[in-house]
C-alpha cells in the first residue's frame, strides 16, 4: 500500500496532504517503540533483580528513563525532517541541531544517574561488605558530576560552533575577577574542599567547637555550607571557611568515656576512709564495663571543709552516651553501698560552733532557769 492509497483511506484526497500522513504515522509508531521499550526494560530489570550483580541493576535504572526520552527525540526529529521537506517552513531547519544536543544531554544526563546509583551502592552496609566513607563518595560524586556537566556543556558550545579555546581563555581571564568578587564563595568552596581531604569529621558524627557555639551530628557537607543538626533538632548551617579558623572537637571518634568524680565521706569516719578506697578500686577492677586497660585511680584527695574527699577516675568500655550514663549510675549505687557496708556515710557541708567557757554557763544557767519557771 502506497502513501497515496493510505492518504486517500485517512480522507487525504490532496496530494499535498500526504506528508501529515507520514508524521503521523512516525509519531505513532515512536509511541509504540516507546512503549514496548518500556516493557522490555522492565521485564529485563525483574531478572536482573534476581541475580547478585549490583551494577547491571544500576546502568539499566540510569538509561531507562533517557532511553524513552531518546526514543521520543528520534521520533520527533524524523517527523520534523519529514515537515522541513515538504512546507521548507526555516523552524524546522534547527532540527540537526537540536537533536545533536538532545543526544549530548541525554548521555549526561545517564552518566549523572549512573554516578548517583554508583554512590548509593559503595556508602550502603546492605549492599556491599566493605561500604566506602559517606563523605569521602559525596566529595568523589560531585566532582565527576561537575566534570560531566562541565565537559557536556563544552560538547554542546561546540556543537553550536562556538570555540572552546576561545571560551577557555575568556575563562582564564574572566575567573581572576569572579575571584575577587567571589571571594568568600570560593573560601567556602575550598573550606569544603579541606573537609573532605583532612576529614575532621564525617556526615553522622557529633562534633562540637569550643571557640564557637557549634555543636550538634553533621547531616550534610556541601561545597558551601554544613547542616549540622543541633540537639533541640534545630538545623545550623555553617559556612564551611569557618572550620579552617576553629578548634573542632569530634566525641563521636572517642575511644571511651571518663567517669571522674569526687566523693565526700564525714570527718568521724576518717578510720573507714581506706578500707572503702580500697573496696571501690576492686569494685570498678571487677566492673564489666570499666576498661581496666586504661588509668584507674581511686585515692584519698583532700580535707574538705566539710568531708574527707577520695576521687574516683576511670574510662568505660562504652563510648554511647546513654549506656555511659547507665553504667556511671551502677558506679555511684555500688560506691554508695561500699560506704555504707563500712558504716560512713556520705557528708554534706556542716557547720561548727565553739562557745567559750563562760558562756556555755550563762546559758546552761538560762536554761535551768527556763525549766524551773
Amino acid at each position: 500500500m502506497s502513501w497515496s492509497e493510505v492518504s486517500s483511506w485517512l480522507g487525504f484526497a490532496d496530494d499535498s496532504m500526504h506528508w501529515i500522513v507520514r508524521v503521523f504515522l512516525i509519531v505513532f509508531v515512536t509511541l509504540v517503540a516507546n512503549y514496548l521499550c518500556h516493557k522490555v526494560t522492565a521485564r529485563i530489570a525483574r531478572q536482573l533483580a534476581k541475580t547478585r550483580n549490583l551494577w547491571d541493576d544500576t546502568l539499566l535504572d540510569a538509561g531507562a528513563k533517557p532511553l524513552g526520552v531518546f526514543i521520543w527525540l528520534i521520533g520527533l526529529s524524523w517527523a520534523a525532517e519529514v515537515a522541513q521537506r515538504e512546507t521548507g517552513a526555516v523552524v524546522f531547519e534547527a532540527v540537526d541541531i537540536i537533536r545533536a544536543i538532545g543526544v549530548i544531554v541525554l548521555i549526561i544526563w545517564f552518566l549523572i544517574r549512573f554516578v548517583r546509583g554508583a554512590e548509593e551502592i559503595l556508602v550502603s552496609p546492605d549492599k556491599m561488605k566493605q561500604p566506602m566513607d559517606k563523605t569521602t563518595m559525596s566529595a568523589i560524586s560531585k566532582l565527576l558530576r561537575a566534570s560531566i556537566i562541565i565537559t557536556g556543556v563544552l560538547v554542546i558550545m561546540q556543537t553550536l560552533g562556538y570555540s572552546v579555546s576561545g571560551v577557555l581563555a575568556f575563562g582564564g581571564i574572566g575567573g581572576i575577577a569572579v575571584g575577587f568578587a567571589a571571594k568568600d564563595l570560593l573560601a567556602n568552596f575550598f573550606g569544603g574542599l579541606m573537609i573532605y581531604l583532612d576529614r575532621p569529621f564525617s556526615v553522622g558524627d557529633w562534633i562540637r567547637s569550643p571557640d564557637k557555639n557549634i555543636e550538634g551530628t553533621v547531616e550534610q557537607i556541601g561545597w558551601r555550607l554544613t547542616c549540622i543538626r543541633t540537639f533541640d533538632k534545630r538545623p545550623l548551617y555553617v559556612p564551611n571557611s569557618t572550620f579552617t579558623t576553629i578548634s573542632v572537637e569530634n566525641p563521636s571518634r572517642m575511644t571511651h568515656r571518663r567517669i571522674y568524680e569526687t566523693i565526700g565521706v564525714r570527718y568521724d569516719d576518717f578510720k573507714q576512709v581506706p578500707v572503702i578506697v580500697e573496696q571501690v578500686k576492686a569494685m570498678l577492677a571487677e566492673h564489666d564495663e570499666i576498661d581496666e586497660t586504661q588509668t584507674m585511680i581511686v585515692n584519698f584527695n583532700a580535707f574538705a571543709a566539710s568531708s574527707l574527699d577520695f576521687f574516683i577516675y576511670t574510662f568505660t568500655k562504652t563510648t554511647n552516651w546513654i549506656k555511659y550514663h547507665e553504667v556511671k549510675q551502677d558506679v555511684l549505687i555500688k560506691v554508695m553501698d561500699i560506704i555504707q557496708q563500712n558504716g560512713a556515710e556520705v557528708a554534706f557541708p556542716t557547720q561548727t560552733v565553739h562557745l567559750p567557757d563562760q558562756l556555755k554557763v550563762l546559758k546552761e544557767a538560762e536554761s535551768l532557769q527556763d525549766r524551773r519557771e
